[in-house]
């Protein structure tokens, strides 16, 4: 295997969290588990023999998301909740000696109260090292003192270049609310620097848990979305936007719902972290088998409350080299539910994120060559549920000293951030700039679902390169001249009948029609085509169901107000999209 195929992570895990496992524990629903001052107690059962395990280990049980009735009144508000939302309330996570937590899960596993007890192994940024040497020491910040004013680094930032080398951020900026305006984002990884010099405006700080001492991937990442507008340094994509961060210093599950209450929908989250899978080899050879978090079925259900609170989230694919088509991925991990499905199987149901790769950018980028542009780089993980890909390599932005260095890490710049974690902000970015167009002109911003859409229907397509051909799927790289003419195209208005139906006296019946795309304006009108003039004749009212994140099943009920029969057809006029 070639250095280029699966790399060695540049840094170790960061911070407060990284690096540790994590066990949860998934408790059965219908028997109520709490963890109250007196210890762990159902309503149903006698939880005696779960806390008897715990206590042998030396372990504890806490709520994974918060106190359970707190959570369980949320989601009990959220009007269309899918199953893993659902079950929010039931998950637990274990605090126990690192070495006993295969065997405590396996026990845990056999309690009656107990549906689910897994091991989740530590999670890393998505960041990757860089093998030749020229790279390696670029990637080193220099200690002589830089420039006294920072230089305009602007010009070395071919991602905000037209497409089909960049993602034409320059022209989304043309446009009032383009530059992100108006739009939250949040970065949930290990640790930033807030204090950079490039870093100054729009930038909210860390929202929840505790940030590492290790700040460059997390500055780089800022960089890309939001680096400063000025005559220094470098500019980032959405610069107007909002951003804040949300830090894996608690279980990452918990760093992503405590990031979505934070958030609106339209707003953005995104996903800096990945782990090794089922095929990830034993002893670890770098990140060879590191996959996208949704894999978890924590991790996957926090996800799905973000997305059904209408937040777009951004999960990076990971840096795995790994085809989430393979067969391994549909075989249900030790400890798992036993309802689990594989989700990265597009016929199961999604977790609704926006699943980024990393794609080659133009040869010649800085001197180097990394392939064909928009080509699969050899690390990345692909397959069908990968949506879009961004720059992974070569991506200039704040952090790391490389390009920029001395001793005030404030003043530091890179060139060569890459991996999965440098192509994911650079959606972030795209679809900041579209919503921040979308909300200048009063327009409904892209709901999750519409979003993974555009992105999959625009874009520069993906390219062949030798071994790596465009089959291995990582997407489309985004081009906001044609992802914001995409998502402000309106449609003439048109009208038809979509069912016909006959109503005995007095008699009531509904009728529903499904698979509408969910970003349509479309309403409804029932019409008697029995002639009967002198009164009403017929009645209706709409229901709507958000069977999918992108489709909506439209429910009419209409009652017959005579005392004959009545013959009627159901119109429906769709305004726009």
């Amino acid at each position: 295997m070639t250095h280029d195929d699966v790399e060695r992570p540049a840094h170790g895990p960061q911070g407060p969290g990284a690096g540790a496992r994590e066990l949860i524990v998934m408790t059965e629903p219908r028997e109520r588990v709490r963890v109250t001052a007196r210890g762990v107690e159902s309503s149903t059962a006698d939880a005696g023999g779960l806390q008897e395990i715990l206590a042998r280990h030396d372990a504890t049980l806490a709520p994974l998301f918060g106190d359970e009735s707190v959570v369980e009144a949320e989601v009990a508000a959220m009007p269309d909740r899918s199953d893993a939302v659902a079950q929010l309330p039931t998950y637990y996570h274990v605090e126990a000696p690192d070495d006993r937590l295969e065997a405590l899960a396996d026990e845990l596993s056999q309690d009656p109260l107990v549906a689910a007890a897994y091991v989740k192994p530590a999670a890393e940024p998505p960041v990757l090292a860089v093998d030749d040497l020229d790279a390696v020491m670029s990637e080193t910040p220099d200690p002589g003192s830089p420039p006294a004013v920072t230089p305009d680094f602007t010009g070395r930032q071919g991602y905000l270049d037209p497409a089909p080398g960049g993602i034409d951020a320059r022209y989304a900026w043309t446009l009032g609310g383009g530059r992100g305006a108006g739009i939250r984002v949040i970065d949930c990884e290990w640790g930033w620097r807030f204090t950079h010099e490039d870093l100054g405006v729009h930038q909210g700080g860390v929202v929840a848990g505790t940030g590492g001492t290790d700040t460059d991937h997390g500055t780089a990442v800022l960089g890309e979305i939001s680096g400063d507008r000025n005559s220094l340094g470098i500019t980032g994509i959405a610069p107007d936007a909002v951003i804040s961060a949300s830090a894996f210093s608690v279980p990452s599950a918990t760093a992503i719902r405590s990031a979505a209450n934070r958030l609106r929908a339209g707003d953005v989250l995104l996903l800096e972290i990945h782990r090794p899978g089922p095929n990830a080899p034993m002893p670890r050879q770098g990140q060879q088998g590191f996959i996208a978090i949704e894999w978890w079925p924590d991790d996957y259900a926090a996800i799905r409350y973000a997305v059904e609170k209408g937040i777009v989230v951004v999960e990076a694919a990971g840096n795995g080299s790994e085809d989430f088509d393979d067969a391994a991925y549909d075989r249900r991990p030790r400890g798992f539910p036993s309802g689990w499905t594989n989700p990265f199987d597009p016929a199961n149901p999604t977790s609704g994120a926006v699943v980024v790769g990393a794609g080659a950018p133009p040869p010649g980028t800085h001197d180097r060559n990394h392939g064909p542009d928009r080509s699969r780089l050899g690390f990345s993980n692909w397959g069908r549920r990968v949506d879009v890909q961004g720059w992974g390599r070569e991506v200039t932005s704040t952090g790391y000293g490389g390009l920029q260095g001395g001793t005030d890490p404030d003043r530091h710049y890179t060139d060569t951030f890459s991996g999965t974690s440098s192509a994911s902000p650079i959606v972030v970015g795209a679809i900041a700039a579209v919503q921040g167009v979308l909300r200048a002109r009063n327009r409904p911003l892209l709901s999750p679902a519409r979003a993974i859409e555009l992105l999959r229907s625009t874009g520069s397509p993906q390219t062949d390169a030798p071994g790596r051909p465009r089959t291995q799927r990582i997407g489309n790289r985004p081009d906001l001249r044609e992802l914001i003419r995409a998502a402000l195209a309106t449609r003439s208005p048109w009208v038809g009948v979509q069912f016909h139906g006959r109503l005995g006296p007095r008699q009531t019946r509904c009728w529903f029609t499904f698979n509408w795309p969910a970003h349509w304006h479309v309403v409804w009108t029932v019409v008697p085509t029995t002639v009967r003039p002198g009164a009403p004749q017929l009645q209706w009212r709409t229901q709507v169901e958000r069977a999918q994140d992108g489709r909506a099943t439209y429910w009419i009920c209409v009652t017959n107000l005579t005392g004959t029969t009545v013959d009627l057809e159901g119109r429906y006029g769709v305004l726009g999209w």
